[in-house]
């Protein structure tokens, strides 16, 4: 399917009490959207890295009670998985779009990353906009905008990650559910295509980290 852009109603879902529920409409409504994202995106990201990647769309299953706040779409260079590796992904919670580059707890290579960023942080860091957000934990909402957390902070952020063995990095771009860009479908590709570009120098890190 072309990807129609998100509604009103995708947003919605996360408003739906019980988990069979939630699931259901997430399943019926989003994840087939998810699934257009992740087939139009994979040209861009193998001509850029130069290797295959694979689209994996989150599938909450080993959730039992509490329904899932969000859902995303997940690419990476691992067919099997890509919890374990860097990542990049694009998703929805109840207020917004996300469209990241994550190395979340399970990720072999954050610590290396992390030591790399710190060592070239003068020449990587710069790339990255000023008004893209950091995130510190993939479950929660809260993130901190480039520009707030200055040189002290992405220190401090980076030095947890080598460290602490449940820290995440996630890098990008949040879109209010109200936004144009994420109704138009065309629109919402090319700000993810934009992004992932725009990511890159913090990929190829990552990746160099992992070998």
């Amino acid at each position: 399917m072309m990807f129609p852009g998100f509604t009103d109603q995708d947003f919605d879902v996360f408003a739906i009490p019980g988990l069979e529920p939630r699931m259901e409409a997430l399943r019926a409504r989003i994840r087939p959207k998810l699934e257009a994202i992740g087939e139009a995106t994979v040209p861009l990201l193998e001509q850029t890295i130069g290797e295959p990647f694979y689209v994996h769309v989150a599938k909450h299953a080993r959730r039992t009670v509490n329904p899932p706040d969000e859902t995303w779409v997940a690419w990476s260079t691992n067919k099997r998985g890509y919890k374990a590796y860097p990542h990049f992904q694009v998703g929805l919670r109840q207020a917004h779009a996300f469209i990241m580059l994550a190395m979340i707890e399970e990720c072999k290579s954050k610590s290396a990353f992390a030591r790399s960023l710190l060592e070239q942080l003068d020449e990587v860091w710069p790339t990255v906009p000023d008004g893209f957000v950091i995130s510190e934990d993939h479950t929660r909402p809260e993130t901190t905008a480039k520009y707030e957390l200055g040189r002290d902070g992405i220190r401090r952020v980076l030095e947890r990650l080598e460290k602490v063995k449940k820290a995440e990095f996630l890098c990008g771009v949040l879109l209010d559910r109200h936004d144009p860009v994420v109704q138009d479908g065309q629109a919402f590709l090319r700000s993810v295509q934009r992004t992932f570009q725009q990511l890159m120098p913090l990929y190829r890190l990552a990746e160099t980290a992992g070998h």
